[in-house]
Parts: structure tokens; C-alpha cells; sequence
């Protein structure tokens, strides 16, 4: 039976490593090792170590303020909860469905953001460790190395993210935290003269794209088996997919498979997920550990993402993207594929159908309308689900008679892949470092597995109302003349 190394024995006789900061992800975080004389591993901990208070400051403020100011909870996907919670306040406004022209436009935004968070995750953020090597020197195993030995590559990581953010700022009127999605629809419609100019650059875009779906899988062709097993734990897999059971990143309905790919339950309405879902905690870090309801907190743990969506998904309605789809999936032994590294080639696939999308919806005449907004009898409680580049991200508000919220819930990507990342770095320690002196490049193997996941650790931050607090009033000359301290549920 293999060792939980979630929780050591006799800790306090065990070397400490840590691993802080974590580096090329968003956000802050660290991991702590706990390792014997003889280097064996005991425990194994990924700790969000920062607060955000989102969910209660998000109180008392009007409905309408909201999809612009949970923006601010991340720099990197932004748009993802500006639509997230758009999607939850329509229902709040009576706005069930959307005009054919805000639905595009909001579309567009998504895919836009897709395509620019993928590109610099995988070409800022992933290359150095897969193009330079894991073990490699730490002065060169960053965005400069890869530009230093893979300059087309990187120009065209680059120009990938400029097209994605350009898409951002035609639909939301800024690249970053724009105000495009309101409750209801859109305040910003898409020019002939804007769909124009962004049409003019697809055609290089999708052969970037292409070139980098190639990129990875011949890196997978190169190591197949180190692939398949670096970090790999057997996981249910969540995800929203289309009404038809196809790869929807921005609309359809929850859907979750157990490691072997049986279909644990299918078709749940966005507003029903908390009958399905349930959030555990740990008293060592600030993120909340989801699992499904009805397996319970030990089993019932999953991953998101694109390698749960596209594994999840029936199809991909994209030509370009399907045909990588079923390259990929052969590859994967027994179907469906757990290893953290697998969700590189399977973001690239997913940047490769953003991009066809946006094609397609530049074709739509819809998009240049002037229908922008919608509404209808008024409701006080809303979810919006989409899936945002890390996977699943939740929004749930409750909104009072004077237009104010009063309840805020979210469960973001990151949290929903807490326990998968737990489990992925302990299984690197097992194969990597157990029995071994750490060293720099070891500890980087368990970088690597958290860095598969992309994860947004600001994103994913928040308490039960039990964080440590000191506040301290200081007068103008310093002096402190006045300290409350709240340890758990005690202030003092």
C-alpha cells in the first residue's frame, strides 16, 4: 500500500525542506518535505500561504459592481471571473438567455482569454523546464534561456499571447480588467473595422497553434513512458461539457467520470452543482480541498482543467483541434491518462480549437449586432460556471431587494485541483526524491508537477473565518495605542 505523506507520524524529528517561493506560477505558495536521516520522504504539503477575503468584501456592494471587481482577484485570468459572474448575475436580471450578439461577443472574450492564458503558460511558464530539461541550470531555465535557444518558438509564444489579449480588448474595451460583460449581455459592440483586423491575423495564429500542438507531442514521443508516469495519480475527472456532450468551455453542464472513464453523474444544471459538490479543509493551508458529494472527501477528489475537459468531452466540434484530439488519445495507455505532463499537449490542443473558434465567430454575422442587452423578471440568487483556462471556475451570489449581494461563493479552478496537486508532488517525491540528499534540480521535479497544473494560487485563497488576525491602531507618532487579536474564534 502506498504511503498517504500527507500527515508524518513524529514530524518533529524529521528535516525540514522547503520549497518557497514557488517560481513560474501565479500567485504565492510553498511545499514542505519532511524527510528522515536516510532522506526517506514522511510528508509532503502544497501551502497556499496568502489570504484574500474576496467572498466577504464582495458584501454589501451593488450586484452590478461585481463582474469588474472580482476581476482584481487575478491579473492572469481576469476575464474568467468577469464572465463567470456576469453569467451568475443574467439570472439575477432575468436575462436566461442572451441575445445572439452578447452571446458572441462573450464568447469571443472567452476564447481570447483561452488562447492568450494557454500561450503564456505553456511558452513563458512551461518551455524552460520541457525544451531546457528539469535538472537544468537554474540561470537558464527561464523565459531568456528559451528565447536564447528557441527564438522562433518564443516569438511565436509571444505573438500568440499579443492575438489572444488583442481579442480581450476588441470585446471587453481593456486587455486587462475591461468591463465588456455586464448582467444581462454587453455594454460593447464588436466594429466591422475590429473583426476586420483580428480576421487578418488568424490565418498565422492557427499555424502557430498547429506548430505547437507538434512541439509537445513530439516532446511526448520522445520519453512516452517518463511522460505517462511523472507524477501520475488515478483521479475522477470534472468539467463542464455542451448539451451534446461536446467540448463547451463556456456554456453546458457539469459532467464527471471516475479514473476509468464510467460516468459518475452527467447533465447537472450550473445552478444545482452544490447537491454535487462539497468543500473540505486542512489546517495547514488557505485553500479548501472540493470533492464530490456522494464519494466523500477520500475518494472523491478529481482534477480539471484541459486534461479532465478533454477527457471528459465526447468530441471536439473543431476540425483541427478533433483530429489532435484522437492523436492524443491514442497515446494515452488504457484510455484515459492521469499524469500531470499530459496537460501540456492537452492545452495546446485546446489553445488550437480557441483558435477556431474565434474564426468561426468572427464569421457570425450575429457578432456585429446591436442587441447588446436582455432582461426579465428578477431573481435573488444566480450560478455562473465556465470553464475557465485552469477548469472549472464556480460563481454563486445572493442578491437582496436593494440590489445588494449578501452571499459570495466561490470555487475556482486551483482549489477544485487542490488535492490533485497534493497528490501529484507526493508521487514525484516517492519516484524522484525519496532515498536522495535534495538538491535544486530534484526540488524542481516537484515544481514541474505543481507548474503542469498552471495553477493561480491568488485566485484560489480563502478562509472559514478562523485566519489569525492582529489589527493595530498607531498614532501619528507611531506609537502603537490600541491591538485586537482574533486566534480561530477567540478575540482578544
Amino acid at each position: 500500500m502506498t504511503t498517504p505523506l500527507e500527515t508524518a507520524a513524529d514530524p518533529a524529528s524529521l528535516r525540514r525542506v522547503v520549497i518557497e517561493p514557488l517560481t513560474r506560477v501565479e500567485g504565492h505558495g510553498k511545499v514542505t518535505i519532511l524527510l528522515d536521516d536516510q532522506h526517506r520522504v514522511h510528508q509532503v504539503r502544497l501551502h497556499i500561504v496568502e489570504f484574500r477575503g474576496f467572498e466577504r468584501f464582495i458584501q454589501g456592494r451593488p450586484y452590478w459592481e461585481v463582474p469588474v471587481m472580482v476581476q482584481r482577484l487575478c491579473g492572469i485570468c481576469p476575464v474568467s471571473h468577469h464572465l463567470a459572474a456576469a453569467k451568475a448575475l443574467d439570472h439575477v436580471v432575468g436575462a436566461n438567455q442572451l441575445t445572439a450578439t452578447a452571446d458572441r461577443v462573450r464568447r469571443l472574450m472567452h476564447y481570447g482569454q483561452i488562447l492568450q492564458s494557454h500561450a503564456l503558460h505553456f511558452f513563458y511558464l512551461a518551455a524552460p523546464d520541457l525544451l531546457l530539461g528539469f535538472a537544468s541550470e537554474v540561470e537558464r531555465r527561464n523565459l531568456v534561456g528559451v528565447l536564447a535557444g528557441y527564438p522562433d518558438l518564443a516569438r511565436q509564444g509571444i505573438l500568440l499571447r499579443k492575438f489572444g489579449q488583442e481579442v480581450i480588448r476588441v470585446t471587453a474595451g481593456k486587455r486587462v480588467h475591461g468591463t465588456g460583460a455586464i448582467p444581462g449581455g454587453v455594454n460593447k459592440a464588436v466594429t466591422a473595422a475590429e473583426r476586420a483586423e483580428l480576421a487578418a491575423a488568424l490565418p498565422d495564429v492557427l499555424g502557430w497553434a498547429e506548430l505547437g500542438v507538434e512541439l509537445i507531442a513530439d516532446l511526448h514521443a520522445r520519453d512516452p513512458e517518463g511522460y505517462a508516469r511523472f507524477g501520475a495519480v488515478r483521479s475522477n475527472l470534472l468539467s463542464l461539457v455542451g448539451r451534446d456532450g461536446a467540448l463547451d468551455l463556456y456554456d453546458g453542464v457539469l459532467r464527471a467520470r471516475d479514473a476509468d472513464g464510467a460516468i459518475i453523474f452527467d447533465g447537472v444544471a450550473a445552478e444545482d452543482y452544490h447537491g454535487i459538490l462539497r468543500e473540505n479543509v486542512r489546517s495547514w493551508s488557505y485553500m479548501k480541498f472540493p470533492f464530490i458529494a456522494a464519494l466523500g472527501p477520500e475518494v472523491g477528489w478529481y482534477k480539471v482543467g484541459p486534461l479532465a475537459r478533454l477527457q471528459n468531452c465526447d468530441r471536439i466540434g473543431t476540425p483541427r483541434a478533433e483530429a489532435a484530439l484522437q492523436r492524443w488519445r491514442a497515446t494515452a495507455p488504457g484510455r484515459y491518462l492521469h499524469a500531470p505532463l499530459g496537460y501540456h499537449w492537452a492545452r495546446m490542443i485546446e489553445l488550437l480549437h480557441a483558435a477556431e473558434v474565434i474564426g468561426e465567430l468572427l464569421d457570425d454575422p450575429a457578432l456585429l449586432g446591436d442587441q447588446l442587452t436582455v432582461s426579465g423578471p428578477r431573481a435573488s440568487s444566480g450560478v455562473g460556471i465556465i470553464e475557465a483556462p485552469r477548469g472549472t471556475l464556480i460563481h454563486h451570489y445572493e442578491v437582496d431587494a436593494q440590489d445588494l449581494v449578501t452571499m459570495c461563493n466561490l470555487i475556482v479552478s486551483t482549489t477544485h485541483n487542490n488535492q490533485a496537486m497534493n497528490e501529484s508532488i507526493r508521487q514525484v517525491a516517492r519516484d524522484h526524491l525519496d532515498g536522495h540528499e535534495p538538491s535544486e534540480a530534484l526540488l524542481n521535479h516537484i515544481e514541474v508537477a505543481i507548474r503542469a497544473f498552471d495553477p493561480c494560487l491568488s485566485c484560489a485563497t480563502h478562509a472559514l473565518g478562523k485566519m489569525p488576525l492582529a489589527i493595530e491602531v498607531v498614532d501619528a507618532t507611531g506609537v502603537v495605542v490600541g491591538r485586537r487579536v482574533r486566534d480561530g474564534e477567540r478575540l482578544a
